[in-house]
């Protein structure tokens, strides 16, 4: 296929020459009706930019296949067969994938350290989850990918389920082994669906970890704001073989997905698939290139740049290398004061940070003067962390203690009759909410699982520590939202 193809780009260029005067949505009509302080902002080209699709940047009955040639442009670019853009953040892809392949009551095998998105996707959809469990990381306290036998050491319990799903890279940037997950799903006849919302880059240079699509993934989903080049929401969701029907994923997409898709988005996502598919490989050469120097920098002042610590049996199977992971323990601060002293004094932002790491990720877009940047930030922080408070322990308990037992469906506890109760009476009762330590965004706590004290204790611990709980309905968490007797 011709990549120098821009469907979508090329369809707003023509709208703005022919000179449209629009009498339907959106209703700032290219601006025109706008603030002008917001302008001042945001820029008029904004909003100039914002045209609907229907009778807009296509006619009424979308016979110019505007949206149809930019979807099938990207699946030629990462090696799939339908591809499917959405405005609603790989949350709302994911959602659809599930939905796709099981429904009400049926099961799916999900490893425990899920994006709240998926846990989402199954109180919405009833089904039902068999857990998978993860790598557990016990010396540096987080979670990797589950391998094959973890997969089936699930599916001997539940042999009934119709797909499974798997998550990979982590906000870590560690990765599974997703051939070798998808191989054993394929003999079994069930599909599998990879949320690789941070790995839009991965098809696009062969020195990063593999990319679902060509390691055998039926679903792989993406964001395309992450680690790509799009506007915050850009998701794709794409399709491979025939254990999904793509009418079937797409009829989901569409009772999830908003009928006021942004052009924003879609204008975004085409012009990233145009710009990898024609300069990605030497991009993404020019990124490792720069964040192996940022890494040996950041080695040679003292940091502890995690990589091959993730490596081994039972842990990661790749780490992809943009992900630069500082553990902050040497240090004696934690990973939240980190992030709260580089943005307020560096006037630096990072990604996840947790009780003990931060995280910074590096892509095509940085350069020598952003990588000189957060080098000098980070000098600046090992300076300055002598003189920080010491951060309050996290009761982080042993691996098993985060494998909580589920008795009910996460529907039916979510959408059941609950009840508020305090935090010291809660162990022993069935929650009724989420509580997800945000990032990563993998809950704690799931709607429909018995809660434990140690649970409680990790979860209030790290709450007074820096941690962010956007779920529970007491976000100080003195009580707890749980099934009602």
């Amino acid at each position: 296929m011709d990549h120098s193809e821009a469907p979508v780009l090329e369809a707003l260029r023509d709208y703005h020459r022919v000179g449209y005067v629009p009498f339907n949505a959106p209703g700032h009509k290219q601006g025109r009706g706008v603030d002008p302080r917001v302008l001042d902002v945001v820029g008029a080209q904004v909003f100039e930019s914002d045209v609907i699709a229907l009778n807009g940047l296509d006619d009424r009955l979308m016979r110019q296949g505007v949206l149809a040639r930019a979807q099938e442009l990207m699946a030629d670019a990462v090696g799939a067969e339908h591809t499917f853009f959405s405005t609603c953040g790989s949350s709302l892809s994911v959602k659809s994938a599930m939905l796709a392949v099981a429904g009400p009551h049926e099961k799916l095998l999900v490893p425990r350290h899920v994006h709240k998105s998926v846990v989402a996707g199954l109180i919405v959809s009833g089904v039902q989850p068999v857990w998978v469990r993860p790598h557990w990381d016990a010396g540096q306290h987080l979670t990797h990918p589950p391998g094959p036998r973890e997969y089936a050491e699930a599916f001997e319990r539940e042999p009934d389920v119709k797909g499974a799903l798997m998550v990979t890279p982590t906000d870590y940037g560690t990765c599974g082994d997703i051939r070798a997950v998808a191989g054993f799903c394929h003999e079994r006849g069930i599909p599998l669906i990879v949320d690789e919302a941070w790995g839009a880059h991965l098809p696009f240079h062969d020195g990063l970890p593999p990319w679902g699509m060509f390691a055998g993934a039926d679903v792989c989903v993406t964001s395309v704001h992450k680690m790509g080049a799009a506007v915050e929401q850009s998701s794709v969701f794409h399709l491979r073989g025939d254990r999904v029907d793509p009418a079937v994923l797409k009829s989901r997409e569409d009772l999830l997905g908003t009928t006021s898709p942004s052009s924003l988005v879609y204008a975004a996502l085409d012009g990233w698939r145009r710009q990898m598919a024609e300069h990605g490989k030497e991009l993404l050469e020019g990124a490792l290139t720069l964040v192996k120097s940022v890494r040996g920098r950041l080695s040679d002042l003292g940091f502890t740049v995690l990589h091959d610590e993730f490596l081994g049996p039972d842990l990661a199977d790749s780490v992809d290398p943009l992900k630069v992971v500082l553990d902050l323990e040497p240090l004696g601060i934690s990973g939240y004061q980190a992030a709260d002293w580089l943005r307020e004094h560096q006037h630096v932002t990072v990604g996840l940070s947790d009780h003990r790491r931060t995280v910074a990720q590096i892509n095509h877009s940085d350069d020598d003067e952003t990588a000189d940047v957060l080098v000098s930030a980070l000098e600046a922080l090992m300076k300055a962390a002598p003189g920080f408070e010491t951060p309050p322990k996290v009761e982080i308990p042993p691996p098993h203690e985060f494998e909580l037992d589920t008795a009910m469906l996460p529907r039916d506890a979510f959408f059941g009759p609950t009840e508020q109760v305090s935090l010291d009476d809660a162990p022993g009762r069935i929650a009724a909410e989420m509580i997800t330590p945000y990032p990563p965004g993998a809950p704690g706590v799931l709607p429909g699982e018995v809660i434990t004290k140690p649970m409680l204790d990790y979860l209030r611990s790290g709450l007074e520590a820096g941690m962010e709980l956007p779920d529970p309905a007491d976000s100080a968490l003195d009580s707890v939202r749980v099934v009602a007797k």
